[in-house]
């Protein structure tokens, strides 16, 4: 299966819908890889959605005629916060998390899929990487790709939007810490010799990195946040994550 294709045949098919679903991990990174570096096209093994919380119902009733069957058990334990369905031909797994994306750390989502036309917003995009606690190289490298390809800025069209992570890292400090402490390892990741990327590439990355950085040093810190980072990394500030067994 073509999961680059499938990705926006169900995208599209639910537009048609008036359901907001939009792509997640790594094949939306892909989608913003405008530049097509060969450092960050690697294959995929499925898809990860995300979709409003109010069309969870409409989202049941679509993923069967699209071609897919649930996960019974985990719906019905789950299916408010998160569901999983199978292609019924490749038995390829479909993730989909509802109203927020939520791992290692909480991201709202709600009120915001509609800022790009086929994966979540790119602010959020970055976020869902920089969220896990335990970073792969694959996560390494999808981080590197989006801060490679896309603008920082202070709005959603194909811009990384600095308010938006400012706005929730002011409002969560463990997301921040996590955020924080993975775009550091980026940053020391695609500064060493061996990465296959020019020095004008490594500078724009690191630049964008530096701006993030800059941005959670100037933003607001709420009370509640000062006292949390207080207490800092003594007290585990990140949701350990299993993986879902069919």
């Amino acid at each position: 299966m073509d999961l680059v294709k499938e990705m926006y045949r169900l995208v599209e098919a639910a537009e048609v819908k008036k359901i907001q679903l939009r792509a997640v991990g790594g094949l939306a990174v892909q989608v913003h890889n405008k530049k097509n570096h060969p450092l960050f096209i690697r294959e995929f093994g499925d898809l990860d959605f995300a979709v409003a919380g109010k069309q969870r119902r409409e989202l049941e009733a679509f993923m069967p005629e699209v071609g897919y069957s649930p996960h019974k058990q985990f719906n019905v334990l789950n299916g408010d916060q998160r569901q999983i369905y199978y292609h019924d031909e490749t038995n390829m797994k479909i993730d989909i998390f509802v109203g927020d994306f939520e791992m290692c750390h909480k991201i709202p989502l709600e009120t915001r899929l509609t800022a790009e036309p086929v994966t979540i917003p790119l602010a959020e995009l970055l976020l869902s990487k920089v969220q896990i606690f335990e970073l792969n190289h694959k996560d390494v490298m999808d981080i590197a790709s989006l801060l490679l390809n896309v603008n920082t800025g202070r709005d959603d069209k194909e811009t990384i939007n600095l308010q938006i992570l400012a706005q929730l890292c002011s409002q969560d400090w463990g997301l921040y810490k996590t955020t924080s402490i993975n775009l550091n390892k980026v940053d020391e990741t695609i500064k060493k010799e061996e990465m296959p990327l020019s020095p004008g590439e490594k500078e724009l990355i690191s630049s964008r990195i530096h701006e993030i950085i800059k941005t959670f040093d100037e933003m607001p810190k709420p009370l509640a946040w000062q006292l949390r980072d207080r207490i800092g990394t003594r007290v585990k500030w990140y949701i350990e994550v299993e993986e879902v067994r069919r």
